[in-house]
C-alpha cells in the first residue's frame, strides 16, 4: 500500500543514521512495529492492581504437586 507521508527529512536522516535499516521504508515500518508494541505495553500496564488475588494462595504449595 502505498502512502504520502510528509515527514521532517532531518528527522529521517537522523534516524536512519542511528538505525541498521537500509531504506525509509524499512525505517518506517520498524518504528511503526516499535509503537505498536509500547502501546501494548503501556496498556498491560493498565491492569497492574485491578487483579484480585485470594489471601490464602500458596503459590509454594502448588508447585509441589506437580
Amino acid at each position: 500500500m502505498a502512502t504520502t507521508l510528509q515527514i521532517d527529512e532531518t528527522l529521517l536522516q537522523e534516524a536512519l543514521s542511528v538505525s541498521n535499516h537500509p531504506t525509509t521504508t524499512d525505517l518506517i515500518e520498524a518504528a511503526l512495529r516499535e509503537y505498536i508494541q509500547r502501546r501494548r505495553q503501556l496498556k498491560v500496564l493498565e491492569l497492574f492492581g485491578t487483579i484480585d488475588y485470594e489471601e490464602d494462595y500458596n503459590y509454594k504449595q502448588q508447585r509441589q504437586i506437580r
